[in-house]
């Protein structure tokens, strides 16, 4: 059964949650204006044509979201429990459809009595702004767009992956609840794949593809490098002995040092980096940023990445050696503006922080190896919580996987499970150290909550129980 398509304003929506009391509600005053080339761009939701499950009811359709018509999707199962999951889907890229998907464990939702929903969001690119405010208000909208049969949840939880990961952990901070204009108190989150650190993932890729072109002898020496996207065959070819295939290999000479500096940025040593290192179609993912000009294609109006004071080392000596000095020297250094991603008048950043200042349980999980998205961002999230009094509401766990969001469903199933019992009981469940590095530097680091042993990556000693 599919319902009515529902076609209101984002500011519909909101009116719509305040009169009835369902959540807290943010100013709608218009920010002061300030063109970006986000704001010019038009996008175009695609109704989805997925189809209810056995023992559910799915409805879909169009809705009013932060920059026009985004699609949704919701389904109810039948003996529905009340709970409803909000799935934040992944980066998009830049094309102007607009689509919502499922989750990867919507069968098992539905099995357990959870309703879900997801939002294709109002626009593309990398607008967590939008993904925040557009799934909040689907959220929010769940009554009106289930025509009135269920009324409105009496909990939320997110879950989301990649740049859905980020939306999941900034749903829940303090910042965000303060700030949106669609507020939802999610009673737990689940970021998967996660970007935990905003500002971190766009250091990495602009300090990765700086290096590669400055050891291929191709460096910047203006920033941005507009001359990167035609030297970028050069620049592979200066540093792999092979790219032909899914798997590449670096050279023995300024290949390895590339290596050993992608390890220092991305968490240090552990399992699994270097078939991620290795893995071409995360390479060709990192390297195709290189050039870009700081503003996150245009979802910022001032250059938010900056490497002043960074030395880039391939060695792991007190001191820095002669050729890493000379190598650091010899790097263009770009300054960060520092009101790049200032607050909003009246909303959200435009890239909305991370920041470790939530107060409900959060479950993660990260693959070792991830090279788009890498590890270190659950080393930052884990000491951002600590900084501000919000360890023991982290966990984090590792999982023994090459490839970015690369999760077997138990191991999703395993965290969701973990996640609900400890938000209904008070009863933490187990993860895993993130931060000191001999452990991860164990050959067995990530076994504990590793479901599935992947090609290319060593098995674990033995089965691993599961952590119930």
């Amino acid at each position: 059964m599919t319902g009515t398509p529902f076609r209101a304003s984002a500011r519909a929506l909101t009116a719509l949650a305040c009169g009835l009391g369902l959540a807290g509600c943010g100013q709608l005053t218009a920010p002061v204006s300030e063109p970006r080339p986000q704001d010019e761009r038009t996008f175009r939701p695609v109704e989805p044509t997925t189809a209810a499950l056995a023992g559910a009811t799915l409805y879909k359709g169009t809705y009013g979201g932060l920059r026009g018509p985004a699609s949704y999707l919701i389904e109810v199962p039948d003996n529905w429990n009340g709970t409803l999951v909000m799935y934040a889907h992944g980066y998009r890229g830049t094309g102007e459809q607009l689509t919502a998907d499922p989750p990867a464990i919507r069968a098992y939702l539905i099995a357990q009595g959870y309703a879900w929903a997801a939002s294709s969001y109002s626009a593309n690119y990398y607008d967590v702004q939008a993904g925040i405010e557009d799934t909040n208000a689907l959220a929010l909208a769940f009554a009106e767009l289930t025509g009135g049969r269920y009324g409105q949840p009496s909990k939320y939880l997110i879950m989301g992956v990649s740049m859905g990961g980020h939306i999941a952990g900034a749903a829940v901070e303090q910042e965000t609840l303060q700030t949106a204009r669609h507020r939802v108190r999610y009673a737990a989150s689940l970021p998967l794949c996660g970007v935990m650190d905003e500002a971190y993932e766009f250091q990495w890729l602009g300090d990765y593809t700086l290096a590669a072109a400055q050891l291929a002898g191709l460096g910047a020496r203006t920033y941005p490098q507009q001359t990167y996207p035609a030297l970028l065959p050069d620049i592979k070819a200066a540093l792999f002995t092979d790219t032909s295939g899914p798997i590449w290999q670096e050279n023995a000479g300024q290949g390895a040092k590339l290596r050993e500096i992608a390890r220092r940025l991305t968490g240090g040593d552990r399992p699994v980096f270097e078939l991620g290192f290795r893995t071409g179609v995360w390479q060709n993912a990192v390297l195709s940023t290189g050039g870009s000009d700081g503003t996150v294609n245009g979802i910022l109006n001032k250059n938010f990445y900056g490497n002043i004071g960074r030395m880039y080392r391939w060695t792991d000596g007190p001191t820095p050696t002669p050729a890493e000095v000379a190598f650091n020297e010899a790097m263009v250094r770009v300054e960060a503006d520092p009101n790049a991603n200032a607050p909003r008048p009246g909303g959200l950043r435009w890239i909305p922080p991370v920041d470790g200042r939530f107060s409900v349980p959060v479950l993660t999980l990260h693959t070792l190896g991830d090279f788009y998205v890498p590890f270190r961002h659950q080393q930052l999230y884990r000491l951002a919580a600590q900084a501000n009094g919000n360890g023991d509401r982290l966990v984090q766990r590792a999982i023994r996987a090459a490839g970015h969001c690369e999760f077997d469903g138990a191991e999703v199933i395993e965290a969701f499970d973990d996640l609900v019992k400890w938000e209904k009981t008070g009863v933490k469940p187990g993860g895993d150290d993130v931060l000191t590095p001999s452990t991860l530097a164990d050959p067995n680091y990530g076994c504990a909550y590793t479901r599935k042993t992947r090609s290319g990556v060593a098995a674990c000693p033995a089965a691993q129980p599961l952590h119930r």
